[in-house]
């Protein structure tokens, strides 16, 4: 009889309560990793701002397209003294600068070089906040998984609390023996309550990347943390990041935008011309001393402006060191990328090896063990607090399981972040 009291108490302990009531609602709403990178691209607001940079900088290049306006001028004169009959005249006139060394071309190139420049550093933007999204929504499957762990030790819990106070009542075990139960199911609760919250924060979070309005968050998120053992080959790596990453792209054609910054600089040091033609109309003149008849007459000029400006050397020096400064900070940005490289490759294979100690029997070890320290208690031999204290351990192993199973996918995305790369997929 004692040993079937026990049998039953333990069941309870191993197996997961029926639904708790409004603690644990069914899911319905399930975000997908495809849904949410989908949602991060077409709506997170950060990201729509940046897009506008490629729209201001292509009406920059149209706006470099202009040529000088036109200038027209009007003037009238008149002798204020009416008795002396000096008669009128209206004179117009319209000027327009002729700009010389290849200004507008100039600055049409180096809008043009601006564009693309701004192009890469949306690829670039989105690059950083695609993988910052899959961290998120990694840290949200590791709080998930915590969470599942916590519910599940927390019924467990409950289970042996409810059939330790029949055994109690029954005289089979001691009264602190049952207490000791209630406390921990007591406790436990407590660690789910938190676990629940930290998960709907980090969802807040997944719907701020989303750009979504709606704080209504979906009751839960498909997918599970997942190893993915890949062979990459480290100078390979490094070669397809210089050849994909944005910011590399980025780094180059800002060297041609300072080259093309130099040559809008010695472009304005070349004088222009300025272009005019005119007419003017004169009244008859009926003074008595000096009579003239009513004429038309026609003007035309070129204006050269004298460039005294050009001694100061100062704009053009600037543009050469800001291309002399590019130049050192596209080497900069290689090497940078060579390094960040080499390091997210040696975490990821490290984080690799922790996942592999686990899967070659750590886990089910810990489980092993625990089933066994259950087998004892179901006789008998193993006291409550043995039994609770390999739950702990048990509990532990499987938390840092999912640790460690985070750390190695965030490696993963750390790594193909770095590369320029994209394959990362959560089912």
């Amino acid at each position: 009889m004692k040993y079937q009291i026990i049998k039953i108490a333990t069941s309870l302990f191993l197996l997961p309560l029926c639904n708790l009531g409004g603690l644990y609602a069914q899911e319905k709403q399930i975000l997908t990793f495809s849904e949410f990178l989908n949602n991060v691209r077409n709506a997170n607001v950060s990201y729509l701002a940046e897009k506008c940079n490629v729209d201001i900088a292509d009406a920059n290049v149209k706006a470099a397209k202009i040529f000088p306006d036109p200038e027209l001028s009007v003037s009238y004169v008149n002798n204020q003294n009416w008795n002396l009959q000096m008669g009128y005249g209206v004179d117009a006139e319209l000027g327009w600068t002729l700009e010389l060394g290849g200004k507008r071309k100039a600055r049409i190139r180096l809008a043009q070089s601006e564009k693309e420049m701004t192009g890469a550093l949306l690829e670039d933007y989105f690059r950083n906040l695609r993988a910052d999204a899959t961290i998120a929504y990694l840290t949200a499957l590791k709080q998930k998984k915590l969470y599942e762990i916590q519910k599940s030790s927390y019924e467990q819990m409950l289970g042996l609390a409810h059939a330790d106070s029949l055994r109690f009542r029954a005289g089979f075990i001691m009264e602190v023996d049952a207490r000791q139960s209630k406390l921990e199911a007591a406790t436990m609760l407590n660690d789910v309550y938190a676990s629940e919250g930290d998960l709907q924060e980090i969802m807040v979070q997944l719907q701020l990347l989303q750009g979504s309005k709606n704080m209504e968050l979906p009751d839960s998120i498909a997918g599970e943390l997942f190893y993915s053992k890949r062979e990459y080959n480290l100078p390979e790596l490094i070669t397809a990041a210089q050849n994909n990453r944005a910011d590399l792209q980025a780094a180059l054609i800002s060297k041609e935008v300072s080259q093309n910054n130099v040559r809008l600089a010695k472009a304005n040091r070349i004088i222009d011309l300025g272009l005019s033609i005119g007419g003017g109309y004169s009244s008859e003149v009926r003074n008595e001393i000096a009579p003239a008849p009513a004429f038309k007459g026609i003007t035309a000029g070129i204006s050269i402006p004298l460039k005294f400006s050009n001694t100061n050397k100062g704009e053009l020096r600037a543009a050469q060191l800001a291309a002399t400064q590019n130049e050192m900070q596209y080497q900069a940005v290689e090497l940078q990328i060579g390094s960040e490289v080499a390091q997210a490759y040696n975490k990821y294979k490290n984080a690799c090896r922790k996942v592999e100690q686990f899967n070659s029997g750590l886990l089910s070890e810990a489980e092993t063990i625990f089933k066994k320290k259950v087998y004892s208690y179901e006789r008998g031999e193993t006291s409550i607090l043995e039994l609770l204290n390999a739950r702990r351990t048990y509990n532990d192993v499987q938390v840092n399981y999912g640790e460690t199973l985070y750390d190695c996918a965030s490696a993963l995305v750390e790594l193909e972040r770095v590369c320029g790369i994209w394959d990362v997929e959560i089912r």
